[in-house]
């Protein structure tokens, strides 16, 4: 063999070995940071049925609520509050007030599902009497928004069905878009007009976005602005995936009927006899069991879907 053919032998068995030896090197770990971590979130006695997935924040905003406002359709504006949640990305309830009065009618309940230790202390009527409220886990907040309907300020001056669900409509709209709230983790609760307005508005909004709403919760519906209220259930049902619809009502009122007559897989409904409860007189702490702890129960059940 030719020294010269020796030579190129033993150099390409040197880069071979060379090639053999050497290990790849592994790819970069990634860095997991504070604004990137992963926390469960479990509901109050459901600890082990309910892993919620939020995103914690240094910069959360204030727990006060801020004063916004939005417009419906047809440009009427209307005002609002917004109790952010202090962890970003967090789920939206918007609350819908009855027609004796405006969304000053939730304050409390909306500090309450807020969870970040505020009260107005509004006592005398139960529903702004916070003393009585069922506890909730000290690692469950919620971003609220509650709006007043037009001409409802301090109290609705007369009917407007076909303006109060355009409000509602609107509501919705506008939860997704504020800040630190998770635009597909948004949750309906109201009374009286508001429950109609809570399904409505959460069946017009999936018909946008599959994934928007994720149920409604009606305290005394009756389908006051318009839509019927078991077709309204049906129109979450028929979802993809199928959304929650939970009815809450005194079974002595006359248009209690519309929550016996709806039905379906996604739907539930219970009933007391106390007097003619109607919306907001649902949630006082005679009652067995508490209204407010069954929505906390439907919370659970429309964020574990």
């Amino acid at each position: 063999m030719k020294k010269q053919d020796v030579f190129l032998l033993i150099l390409l068995m040197f880069f071979s070995s060379a090639c053999v030896s050497k290990k790849p090197e592994p790819p970069p770990v990634p860095t997991i940071t504070a604004a990137e971590k992963i926390t469960e979130l479990p509901l109050p006695g459901e600890a082990d049925q309910i892993k919620e997935i939020d995103t914690i924040t240094s910069d959360a905003l204030p727990p006060k609520p801020q004063v916004v406002s939005f417009s419906a359709d047809d440009g009427v504006l209307l005002e609002g509050l917004f109790y952010p949640a202090p962890k970003k990305s967090a789920p939206i309830i918007v609350l819908m007030h009855w027609y004796p009065g405006d969304q000053h009618e939730w304050t409390e309940i909306a500090y309450w599902l807020q969870n970040r230790g505020l009260t107005g202390n509004q006592n005398g009527v139960p529903w702004k009497d916070p003393s009585w409220f069922p506890a909730l886990s000290a690692d469950l907040s919620f971003n609220i928004l509650t709006f007043t309907f037009r001409n409802c300020q301090g109290r609705c001056s007369s009917p407007e069905p076909v303006g109060w669900l355009m409000d509602a409509r609107a509501s919705l709209e506008y939860a997704r878009r504020l800040e630190g709230v998770d635009p597909n983790r948004v949750i309906t609760i109201g009374a009286s007009i508001g429950s109609d307005g809570a399904i409505d508005s959460c069946a017009a909004v999936l018909e946008v976005d599959p994934t928007a709403c994720l149920g409604a919760l009606s305290l005394s519906p009756g389908s006051y602005l318009g839509p019927d209220y078991s077709d309204m259930v049906s129109a979450l049902g028929a979802n993809t995936p199928p959304r929650i619809a939970w009815c809450l009502f005194d079974e002595n009122e006359a248009d209690s009927v519309v929550c016996n007559r709806a039905g379906g897989d996604n739907y539930y409904h219970e009933s007391w006899s106390d007097g003619y409860l109607h919306g907001m007189h649902l949630l006082t702490p005679n009652l067995d069991p508490l209204p407010l702890a069954r929505i906390i129960e439907f919370l659970d059940v429309v964020l574990d879907q």
